[in-house]
Protein backbone atom coordinates (compact mmCIF):
# COMPACT_ATOMS: atom_id res chain seq x y z
CA UNK A 1 0.00 0.00 0.00
CA UNK A 2 2.78 2.84 0.59
CA UNK A 3 4.55 2.03 -2.98
CA UNK A 4 1.30 2.64 -3.56
CA UNK A 5 0.74 5.38 -2.34
CA UNK A 6 4.48 6.99 -2.82
CA UNK A 7 3.50 5.84 -7.02
CA UNK A 8 0.35 8.45 -7.43
CA UNK A 9 1.22 10.51 -4.99
CA UNK A 10 4.79 11.89 -3.90
CA UNK A 11 6.07 11.61 -7.64
CA UNK A 12 3.05 13.26 -9.40
CA UNK A 13 3.28 15.90 -6.99
CA UNK A 14 7.03 17.44 -6.40
CA UNK A 15 8.16 20.52 -4.91
CA UNK A 16 11.64 22.13 -4.00
CA UNK A 17 11.18 24.24 -0.79
CA UNK A 18 13.93 26.25 -1.70
CA UNK A 19 12.19 27.84 -4.26
CA UNK A 20 10.27 29.35 -1.36
CA UNK A 21 13.74 30.67 0.49
CA UNK A 22 12.86 29.35 3.61
CA UNK A 23 15.99 29.47 6.13
CA UNK A 24 15.13 28.04 9.40
CA UNK A 25 15.59 31.01 11.86
CA UNK A 26 14.92 30.62 15.98
CA UNK A 27 12.33 28.50 17.06
CA UNK A 28 8.78 28.77 18.26
CA UNK A 29 7.04 26.41 17.22
CA UNK A 30 7.19 22.48 16.56
CA UNK A 31 4.83 20.71 15.07
CA UNK A 32 4.25 16.31 14.64
CA UNK A 33 2.14 14.41 12.88
CA UNK A 34 0.49 12.16 15.50
CA UNK A 35 0.32 8.53 13.99
CA UNK A 36 3.27 6.98 13.76
CA UNK A 37 5.13 9.78 15.31
CA UNK A 38 3.95 10.81 18.34
CA UNK A 39 1.85 7.65 18.75
CA UNK A 40 3.64 3.91 17.91
CA UNK A 41 0.78 2.83 15.44
CA UNK A 42 0.75 3.32 11.70
CA UNK A 43 -2.79 5.30 11.48
CA UNK A 44 -5.51 5.92 13.87
CA UNK A 45 -8.49 4.92 11.28
CA UNK A 46 -6.25 1.87 10.57
CA UNK A 47 -6.56 0.29 14.30
CA UNK A 48 -10.43 1.24 14.23
CA UNK A 49 -10.52 -0.84 11.15
CA UNK A 50 -8.18 -3.64 12.58
CA UNK A 51 -10.62 -4.01 15.44
CA UNK A 52 -13.52 -4.35 13.45
CA UNK A 53 -11.31 -6.77 10.69
CA UNK A 54 -12.23 -4.02 7.70
CA UNK A 55 -10.19 -2.41 5.11
CA UNK A 56 -10.05 0.83 3.53
CA UNK A 57 -7.56 0.28 0.97
CA UNK A 58 -10.08 0.87 -1.79
CA UNK A 59 -10.72 4.23 -0.39
CA UNK A 60 -7.15 4.94 -0.13
CA UNK A 61 -6.58 3.52 -3.58
CA UNK A 62 -8.83 6.20 -4.78
CA UNK A 63 -7.71 9.33 -2.53
CA UNK A 64 -4.57 9.38 -3.21
CA UNK A 65 -6.00 9.57 -6.99
CA UNK A 66 -7.96 12.28 -6.29
CA UNK A 67 -11.44 10.74 -6.90
CA UNK A 68 -12.41 11.28 -3.64
CA UNK A 69 -12.07 14.57 -1.20
CA UNK A 70 -11.55 13.85 2.69
CA UNK A 71 -14.79 13.88 3.85
CA UNK A 72 -16.04 11.44 1.61
CA UNK A 73 -12.77 9.19 2.70
CA UNK A 74 -13.98 9.64 6.31
CA UNK A 75 -17.71 8.90 5.31
CA UNK A 76 -16.54 5.38 4.15
CA UNK A 77 -14.73 4.99 6.69
CA UNK A 78 -17.25 5.19 9.23
CA UNK A 79 -19.87 3.42 6.94
CA UNK A 80 -17.68 0.16 7.91
CA UNK A 81 -18.05 0.50 11.64
CA UNK A 82 -20.82 -1.29 13.07
CA UNK A 83 -21.95 -2.69 15.58
CA UNK A 84 -24.47 -5.91 16.02
CA UNK A 85 -25.40 -3.95 12.36
CA UNK A 86 -25.98 -0.54 13.67
CA UNK A 87 -23.65 2.86 13.50
CA UNK A 88 -20.53 2.92 16.08
CA UNK A 89 -21.23 4.87 19.31
CA UNK A 90 -18.49 7.60 20.21
CA UNK A 91 -17.92 6.54 23.64
CA UNK A 92 -17.51 2.84 21.77
CA UNK A 93 -14.88 4.23 19.78
CA UNK A 94 -12.78 6.15 22.46
CA UNK A 95 -13.05 2.52 24.81
CA UNK A 96 -11.33 1.12 21.70
CA UNK A 97 -8.58 3.96 21.12
CA UNK A 98 -8.24 3.87 24.97
CA UNK A 99 -4.84 1.96 24.57
CA UNK A 100 -3.47 3.28 21.72
CA UNK A 101 0.98 3.36 22.84
CA UNK A 102 2.42 6.23 22.88
CA UNK A 103 5.65 6.33 21.23
CA UNK A 104 8.83 6.05 23.48
CA UNK A 105 10.38 9.52 24.31
CA UNK A 106 6.99 11.42 23.34
CA UNK A 107 6.13 12.78 26.62
CA UNK A 108 9.89 14.08 27.37
CA UNK A 109 10.09 15.81 24.08
CA UNK A 110 7.00 17.78 24.57
CA UNK A 111 7.90 18.42 28.34
CA UNK A 112 11.73 19.54 27.55
CA UNK A 113 10.48 21.75 24.73
CA UNK A 114 7.97 23.21 26.91
CA UNK A 115 10.30 24.01 29.47
CA UNK A 116 12.28 25.84 26.44
CA UNK A 117 9.64 28.21 25.54
CA UNK A 118 8.96 26.35 21.95
CA UNK A 119 4.75 25.83 21.65
CA UNK A 120 3.81 22.50 20.61
CA UNK A 121 1.29 21.83 17.72
CA UNK A 122 -0.55 18.19 16.41
CA UNK A 123 -1.23 18.25 12.58
CA UNK A 124 -2.85 14.71 11.90
CA UNK A 125 -5.21 13.54 9.65
CA UNK A 126 -6.31 11.05 12.40
CA UNK A 127 -8.81 11.10 14.76
CA UNK A 128 -9.76 14.50 16.98
CA UNK A 129 -11.01 11.83 19.60
CA UNK A 130 -7.27 10.68 19.88
CA UNK A 131 -5.32 14.06 19.11
CA UNK A 132 -7.53 16.04 21.79
CA UNK A 133 -6.51 13.33 24.45
CA UNK A 134 -2.95 13.00 23.24
CA UNK A 135 -2.77 17.04 23.59
CA UNK A 136 -4.32 16.66 27.25
CA UNK A 137 -2.18 14.23 28.21
CA UNK A 138 1.09 15.64 26.87
CA UNK A 139 0.64 19.46 27.21
CA UNK A 140 0.26 20.33 23.36
CA UNK A 141 -0.68 23.69 22.78
CA UNK A 142 -2.64 23.63 19.21
CA UNK A 143 -4.49 20.45 17.65
CA UNK A 144 -5.59 20.03 13.76
CA UNK A 145 -7.06 17.11 13.52
CA UNK A 146 -10.25 15.01 11.73
CA UNK A 147 -12.98 13.05 12.61
CA UNK A 148 -16.97 12.14 12.29
CA UNK A 149 -19.78 14.12 13.53
CA UNK A 150 -22.72 12.19 15.86
CA UNK A 151 -26.14 12.71 16.25
CA UNK A 152 -28.59 13.30 18.78
CA UNK A 153 -28.07 9.56 20.80
CA UNK A 154 -24.05 9.91 19.96
CA UNK A 155 -23.97 7.38 17.09
CA UNK A 156 -21.13 8.24 14.26
CA UNK A 157 -23.38 10.15 11.62
CA UNK A 158 -20.61 9.65 8.59
CA UNK A 159 -19.87 13.34 8.23
CA UNK A 160 -16.68 13.87 8.43
CA UNK A 161 -15.25 16.67 10.28
CA UNK A 162 -11.86 18.03 7.96
CA UNK A 163 -9.55 19.97 10.15
CA UNK A 164 -6.52 18.54 7.66
CA UNK A 165 -6.59 17.94 4.50
CA UNK A 166 -4.17 14.63 4.22
CA UNK A 167 -2.80 15.75 0.95
CA UNK A 168 -2.36 19.24 2.10
CA UNK A 169 -0.62 19.71 4.99
CA UNK A 170 0.93 22.48 3.86
CA UNK A 171 -2.04 24.08 4.11
CA UNK A 172 -2.57 23.95 7.85
CA UNK A 173 1.02 24.76 8.23
CA UNK A 174 0.32 28.13 6.70
CA UNK A 175 -2.69 28.58 8.31
CA UNK A 176 -1.38 27.82 11.61
CA UNK A 177 1.44 30.62 10.83
CA UNK A 178 -0.54 33.05 10.19
CA UNK A 179 -3.29 32.96 13.24
CA UNK A 180 -0.42 32.94 15.97
CA UNK A 181 1.95 35.06 14.18
CA UNK A 182 4.55 32.64 13.62
CA UNK A 183 6.96 32.69 11.16
CA UNK A 184 6.88 29.95 8.58
CA UNK A 185 10.95 30.06 8.85
CA UNK A 186 11.04 29.82 12.48
CA UNK A 187 8.23 26.53 12.49
CA UNK A 188 9.90 22.94 12.48
CA UNK A 189 7.69 19.57 11.58
CA UNK A 190 7.93 16.26 12.06
CA UNK A 191 6.51 13.13 10.20
CA UNK A 192 7.18 9.86 9.14
CA UNK A 193 5.16 9.40 5.92
CA UNK A 194 4.57 10.45 2.46
CA UNK A 195 1.70 12.37 3.27
CA UNK A 196 3.74 14.94 5.62
CA UNK A 197 6.26 16.06 2.91
CA UNK A 198 4.16 19.36 2.00
CA UNK A 199 4.92 20.17 6.03
CA UNK A 200 8.67 20.08 5.33
CA UNK A 201 7.81 22.14 2.36
CA UNK A 202 6.33 25.69 3.99
CA UNK A 203 8.43 24.93 7.31
CA UNK A 204 12.12 25.89 8.23
CA UNK A 205 13.20 22.79 9.06
CA UNK A 206 11.97 19.61 8.28
CA UNK A 207 12.30 16.15 10.20
CA UNK A 208 11.39 12.94 8.95
CA UNK A 209 10.77 10.34 11.73
CA UNK A 210 11.14 6.79 11.29
CA UNK A 211 10.03 7.14 7.87
CA UNK A 212 8.20 5.10 5.90
CA UNK A 213 10.06 5.55 2.52
CA UNK A 214 12.82 7.07 1.17
CA UNK A 215 10.65 9.65 -0.79
CA UNK A 216 9.82 11.33 3.15
CA UNK A 217 13.72 10.70 4.00
CA UNK A 218 14.82 13.13 0.49
CA UNK A 219 12.17 15.59 1.15
CA UNK A 220 13.59 16.48 4.91
CA UNK A 221 16.42 18.23 6.53
CA UNK A 222 17.14 15.62 8.98
CA UNK A 223 16.53 12.01 9.44
CA UNK A 224 16.13 10.07 12.45
CA UNK A 225 15.43 6.59 12.27
CA UNK A 226 15.26 5.21 15.90
CA UNK A 227 12.09 4.96 17.33
CA UNK A 228 12.36 7.12 20.15
CA UNK A 229 11.46 10.92 19.95
CA UNK A 230 14.09 12.57 22.05
CA UNK A 231 16.48 11.52 19.02
CA UNK A 232 14.51 14.82 17.77
CA UNK A 233 15.49 17.48 20.82
CA UNK A 234 19.72 17.56 19.34
CA UNK A 235 18.26 18.89 15.96
CA UNK A 236 15.89 21.02 17.82
CA UNK A 237 17.95 22.68 20.17
CA UNK A 238 20.74 24.42 17.49
CA UNK A 239 17.75 26.70 16.80
CA UNK A 240 16.87 27.73 20.21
Amino acid sequence: MQEKICKFYCYKKTRDKNNLNLKMDKLELAVFDMDGVLLDIISSWKYIHDHFNTSNEESVDLYVKGKIDDKEFIRRDAELWKVDGKPLKEEILEEILKEVPIMNGAKETISFLKENGIKTAIVSAGLDILANRLAEDLGIDFVYSNGIKTDSKGYLNGEGIVGVKLRFKDETIVAISKKHGIQLNRIATVGNSCFDIPMFWVSGLGVAFNPDDDCVCNAADFVVNEKDLTKTLPIFEKHF
